[in-house]
């Protein structure tokens, strides 16, 4: 196990003077940040318990957009923020004021689809005298729906994806980790108290091969059942990860769109499969996409990293605000696929329906097994 900041922000930042919150705010880069969300609450992820929220809700925590700032929003507690906080915490007396050392403030986190993590972002936006002095982060995997008493019980493994170290205020805190675990829950630790505007957990889903056997034909693009976005030509107004979120989109920015082009080129989006599969059935939705739908797209697929793309969908025409529905005359197998979209646009969701090849499941089941599943 090894995390570690990179860069790292410690210490307090000014006083809020007027203007533009974010004018100071602090952030950097992560690579790790081209995974997936595997705490976004679209895929099903929740803050389930926390040990103290006196000041402002563990919920905020897992809030898609960026955290806000209203100077002026005051309730009968004190300040509102728009975060996770706690009360300040005390010693046992006059004579031992400050907490001791081990004394912190813990949540508990489910993320949204099983995985493994490849990097955390701990933000303090906001938080600039009222962040924690450092945090700590565990992980663990159980199995169903554990409640936190089970989680809590002292019968569950934790394991440490973040040691305990200093973070600064108002500022994108990062981690990188390189566990090679599949998680099911976090436990956050804030030292000794404080707030956090937001956490983002990144990494790779990892399926329960039992479960989709189960389904059968399922969704094989799908970010839940281990699909991924690995590139795109464009991503200027929304991101591609959008594509293969679970439900339906239900505003525009809540799908696929690129800026519009001004060539005679086309935009693009390469994904992986859960695993190399059949794929039988296809859906392109451009949901709320009105007058910047794609006009046209086509899908390929091919097989290995090597292997040659097939076009499996020639160019069709898309029709705005519609889900489009198509069967395939074979079975397309690959692990990989691709959409174009002309000249440009946008798309809400991709689906890709089939089940994993005789080898896809195979690969499934060992890495499920590798990663002590």
């Amino acid at each position: 196990m090894s995390a570690s900041s990179i860069p790292s922000f410690t210490g307090d930042a000014s006083p809020y003077g007027g203007g533009d919150p974010y004018a100071d705010y602090r952030t950097a880069d992560f690579s790790f940040t081209r995974y997936a969300d595997l705490a976004d609450r679209r895929l099903g992820a929740g803050v389930i318990a926390a040990n103290d929220e006196f000041f402002a809700e563990r919920e905020n925590l897992l809030k898609p957009e960026a955290a806000e700032f209203d100077p002026e929003h005051f309730g009968h507690k004190g300040k509102i923020m728009d975060g996770w906080e706690t009360r300040r915490r005390r010693g046992l007396s006059a004579a031992q004021p400050h907490p001791t050392d081990e004394d912190h403030d813990w949540a508990l986190i489910r993320l949204g689809a099983p995985g493994v993590v490849r990097g955390i972002v701990v933000d303090t936006a906001h938080f600039r005298g009222n962040y924690p002095q450092a945090v700590s982060i565990e992980g663990t995997s159980v199995a169903g729906s554990p409640s936190p008493e089970e989680l809590l019980s002292g019968d569950v493994k934790w394991t440490v994806l973040v040691p305990r170290t200093a973070v600064g205020g108002h500022a994108a805190n990062g981690f990188a980790v390189d566990t090679e675990q599949r998680f099911t829950h976090l436990r956050v630790n804030q030292h000794p108290d404080g707030g956090i505007a937001r956490l983002r957990v990144y990494g790779e889903v990892a399926p329960d091969p039992a479960w989709l056997a189960a389904l059968g034909t399922f969704d094989l693009v799908a970010l839940e059942n281990g699909g991924q976005v690995e590139d795109a030509s464009d991503r200027f107004y929304s991101p591609a990860t959008n594509t293969i979120q679970p439900g339906r989109s239900r505003k525009m920015d809540d799908g696929w769109e690129t800026r519009r082009r001004r060539d005679k080129g086309n935009d693009w989006i390469r994904y992986q499969l859960v695993e190399q599969s059949e794929i039988r059935a296809v859906e392109i939705d451009t949901a709320y996409l009105k007058g910047n739908s794609a006009g046209w797209a086509a899908l390929s697929v091919r097989d290995g990293e090597s292997g040659e793309w097939r076009e499996v969908l020639p160019r069709t025409r898309l029709q705005p605000d519609t889900n489009h529905r198509f069967v395939l005359a074979a079975p397309a197998v690959g692990t990989h696929a691709r959409i174009d979209i002309y000249p440009d646009g946008g798309i809400s969701r991709l689906r890709l329906f089939g089940s994993p090849t005789e080898q896809g499941t195979a690969r499934l089941t060992a890495r499920h097994q590798e990663l002590g599943g």
